[in-house]
């Protein structure tokens, strides 16, 4: 019976916005887990969270001792919520710790990074995860039907676009972000085109933005378009910023077109096709993302989003930086 199913305990390391205004909540409406723990350098987080979320002292870690989470059979999936310049070292520690992962995208700021993390959780026997939440979510999946069951026909053009009015923190910091809002909105344009063609792009060619803050964006661009190209003669057309709010997925097919709008936000997602709106029944992303999850744990299956595919994406976004710098059309 689906109620006798053992509950997972999951254990967030870095308690940040995300954790806090999006996982945190989510992990009370999950099935298959729940929050079991948290790793934070911040004692005021520690307590706040502790009291919010009924966690024992012994489920609180710091990143001091986070290898002493080993010993407590409470955990058994950690959630890497951190700056992505620190996804590597703790994915392949939690790993260490004989931890399944999650890590949040982008996956690292290397291939080799990449590379690394995957085989440290393999030789541990543990199961690797990258946070696409859009895979879950109703309307990125009607779009992915549509385009793989060819309603309209064969895919012909995609364009997508990720944009934000404004970034800080963290992200602005090019050693601790691996690069501006290409690798952090960015990348869902990117893995939107992979999952709407199915297929994986054989070139990028792509240009900066005009920089209009340099003193804020001396180290990362503030701004960027790029076209990726398919075998089969498809385009796919993507910007994204730090400057500018932008924020939809279309696709125009032989008989038609669909598309959401706003297409990547965590909630309030829209859609249509040239035969009307898309009438979708909403969910929690996050929830429905540490579920599934969870139950490939349980069941013994892979996961939906796993280690290889947040490698490919950072493949593509290091090849598109290098055509932006260079000007050239570079193969993947």
């Amino acid at each position: 019976m689906e109620g006798e199913i053992k509950k997972l305990g999951v254990a967030l390391v870095g308690l940040g916005n995300y954790s806090e205004g999006q996982l945190g909540p989510a992990l009370k409406e999950t099935r298959h887990c729940y929050l079991a723990g948290i790793v934070t350098g911040s004692d005021k987080k520690k307590e706040k969270w502790k009291n919010k979320y009924n966690l024992p002292d012994e489920n609180i870690y710091g990143y001091n001792n986070f290898e002493a989470i080993k010993d407590n059979r409470d955990i058994d999936i950690v959630y890497i919520v951190l700056p992505n310049a620190m996804h590597a070292e703790y994915t392949i520690r939690a790993a260490g710790a004989g931890k399944h992962v999650i890590c949040e995208k982008p996956m690292a700021i290397s291939v080799e990074e990449c590379d690394s993390m995957i085989a440290a959780c393999k030789n541990a026997g543990v199961m690797l995860s990258i946070g696409y939440r859009l895979h879950f979510d109703p309307f990125n999946q009607e779009m992915m039907r549509l385009a793989n069951e060819k309603v309209y026909g064969e895919v012909k053009m995609i364009s997508a676009s990720h944009g934000l009015s404004s970034a800080e923190g963290w992200r602005l910091n090019k050693e601790l972000s691996g690069g501006g809002p290409l690798v952090d909105v960015g990348i869902y344009c990117v893995n939107a085109g992979r999952y709407i063609t199915n297929m994986e792009p054989v070139a990028v060619r792509a240009v900066e933005g005009q920089i209009k803050d340099k003193r804020k964006f001396n180290t990362i661009e503030e701004s960027l378009t790029w076209t990726m190209e398919y075998e089969n003669g498809i385009i796919s057309r993507c910007s994204a910023s730090y400057s500018e709010y932008g924020n939809h997925l279309h696709v125009d097919a032989e008989n038609g077109w669909f598309e959401i709008a706003p297409a990547f936000s965590y909630s309030g997602l829209k859609g249509k096709t040239s035969d009307g709106k898309l009438d979708i029944i909403k969910n929690n992303h996050q929830a429905a993302q540490m579920d599934d999850f969870a139950l490939s744990i349980i069941e013994k299956r892979p996961t939906t989003v796993p280690g290889e595919m947040g490698k490919q994406d950072v493949k593509i976004l290091h090849a598109i930086y290098r055509s932006m710098k260079s000007g050239n059309r570079v193969e993947i």
